[in-house]
């Protein structure tokens, strides 16, 4: 008998425990990020540092932004822009310009406090989506304005990350700096854009010619990897390069045909990305930095409900809705937890217990916007039908 524990069966015991935690997800109505995060933190003496988990999670979170960058061809990213603007704007001041002031504050050094502004923008595209779906408020008034601030999140985003990427090897945060990671960014975009409109917008007509879904699967995972691989190679994020190479093939006519082969990778792989940031997290020391959570907790609240209340009327909502709204996007998530991957220490800890609380407390005011709106405006007033009296 071997003594070590075979990595095979424990990659076995991680799926089924993630299978188990999903359904347990549906039951409790708890997202399953926090769930899949908590269970990382349990096993962290046994997983912390394990390579084949930590492959798995890198190959689940290029497939995560490169099936968001299908959905973004430059004709479309122009058409967001134009109305969503003012709005996006403000929530990147306000969550993460101000809370990276706020971090200064507390003395820590300029990439610090960055990225905690950074773990505080974005919101939960994931646990947002579902909860509008859940709660059966897609047709909501506000719901198009939500998902609009999603989208420019979306987009933000990965700069955040190839940013903060681009400076977390010990290099001094400086303009120069700062411009070379702009320059590599702007150039690795342009390239997409090339290749988009020359190269792969060929590709529809090869994969309506692949009949083995097996072939499909390499190819595309292959540019994925291959493109996310590129970023990190020239010193950003896969992250960036993975999104970019799901615009290259937004491209495509038929963008359906690219997710339904990916979807099932994706859908395996990204729960482990999940549980493997939850195993860097080491909360031996106790609640870190307790007095900047605290505050940057109810900023990012206060950050989120600005964002509605002021952007809503920005795109044309009434109160109520912007109010609702405003409640409904403070969930942090997945974008939050791939930013977090690039602090260390003690910053850790401080992004995960970040993570989970604003998960919960995303989850309990998105439930409660209703409930908050009429207590705050009074029960919305119907429409009385005016009578035709006869002959008039």
């Amino acid at each position: 008998m071997h003594s070590e524990f075979p990595a095979l069966l424990g990659a076995g015991l991680i799926l089924i425990a993630i299978f188990y935690l999903g359904f347990l997800s549906l039951k409790i109505k708890i997202p399953g990020v926090i769930l899949y995060i908590l269970l990382g933190i349990v096993l962290a003496g046994e997983l912390a540092g394990n390579e084949l988990l930590h492959f798995a999670s890198e190959i689940g979170i290029v497939l995560l932004f490169f099936l968001l960058g299908l959905e973004f061809n430059v004709k479309r990213l122009g058409g967001i822009a134009k109305k969503i603007w003012p709005s996006g704007l403000m929530d990147l001041f306000l969550s993460l310009g101000i809370t990276t002031g706020i971090a200064l504050l507390f003395n820590l050094d300029l990439f610090s406090s960055f990225l905690i502004g950074g773990i505080a923008y974005a919101t939960s595209s994931s646990i947002t989506a579902k909860l509008l779906d859940d709660r059966g408020r897609m047709a909501n008034i506000e719901t198009e304005y939500i998902l609009g601030i999603l989208i420019f999140e979306d987009l933000a985003a990965p700069i955040v990350v190839a940013i903060l990427f681009g400076v977390s090897s010990g290099e001094t945060f400086t303009t120069v700096s700062f411009l070379a990671i702009t320059g590599k960014i702007i150039g690795l975009t342009l390239a997409a854009i090339i290749l988009g409109k020359t190269v792969f917008k060929q590709i529809e007509t090869l994969l309506d010619r692949i009949a083995d879904e097996d072939f499909k699967i390499a190819l595309l995972t292959g540019i994925a990897l291959s493109y996310g691989g590129l970023a990190l190679y020239l010193g950003l994020s896969e992250v960036l390069g993975a999104f970019l190479a799901g615009m290259m093939l937004a491209e495509i006519g038929k963008i359906e045909k690219v997710e339904q082969t990916v979807f099932p990778i994706r859908d395996l792989m990204l729960p482990t990305f999940f549980v493997y940031f939850g195993t860097t997290i080491n909360l031996g020391n106790g609640v870190p930095m307790a007095g900047l959570l605290v505050t940057v907790l109810i900023w990012s609240v206060i950050a989120k409900l600005l964002v509605g209340i002021l952007g809503g009327p920005l795109y044309g909502l009434p109160k109520r809705a912007s109010l609702r709204a405003g409640l409904s996007i403070c969930s942090r998530g997945e974008f939050s937890v791939v930013i977090a991957g690039v602090a260390t220490g003690v910053l850790k800890a401080f992004s995960g217990l970040y993570i989970l609380l604003a998960a919960f407390i995303g989850m309990v005011l998105f439930e409660q916007a209703p409930k908050i709106v009429t207590k705050i405006y009074g029960k919305p007033q119907k429409k009385k039908k005016s009578l035709k009296v006869p002959g008039s």
